[in-house]
């Protein structure tokens, strides 16, 4: 979903491949029309938190970056790279933990598997879908199913601070609802 995510912020790839040599693959993205001044907070202006978060996706850099900005945001953040490990992060600090980012498609145990295994230990528990595709289709199946809410990749962290806390303050998102 690099494609999808590389074309949303209008940057373009070109493939370069030379047989016995491999291929390279170059991504160019627009320039930001402003540089952060020395000492500002990207972060000012959006909503931020102190809670603990699950971040689960099967894309190392994605879980990276994703932390970097929730810590930024001011949550506690626990990573899980595939599903299986987290319902067994989920297990085993299910007290402190108050909500799970859920990266829908995973090899081995998806979005809706580990979404069903993380109900079966807390069916209160909060969780955000986080897709590349849209909110059709089997994500509409886990949101019917009681999920909190969806987003969509890529989001900006606006969008992402706004989801939190409404997932997080218990606002019913209308595009969650069945």
């Amino acid at each position: 979903s690099a494609y999808g995510i590389i074309k949303n912020h209008k940057g373009v790839i070109e493939v370069e491949s030379k047989q016995g040599t491999g291929t390279s693959f170059h991504i160019y993205l627009p320039a930001s029309k402003r540089a952060l001044e020395n000492g500002e907070d990207f972060s000012e202006g959006l909503l931020k938190g102190t809670e603990t978060v699950l971040l689960v996706d099967d894309e190392v850099r994605f879980l990276d970056v994703g932390k970097g900005i929730l810590e930024e945001l001011g949550y506690t953040v626990l990573t899980a790279e595939t599903g299986k490990k987290a319902v067994d992060v989920y297990k085993s600090g299910r007290d402190t933990i108050d909500m799970v980012i859920l990266d829908m498609v995973m090899p081995g145990t998806g979005g809706g598997e580990t979404y069903d295994a993380l109900r079966g230990l807390n069916p209160d528990v909060k969780v955000l879908l986080a897709s590349g595709y849209s909110a059709a289709g089997q994500a509409a199946e886990i949101l019917k199913r009681g999920c909190s809410g969806f987003i969509q990749k890529p989001f900006n962290v606006s969008a992402l601070s706004e989801k939190l806390r409404e997932v997080l303050d218990g606002e019913m998102l209308p595009e969650a609802l069945p």
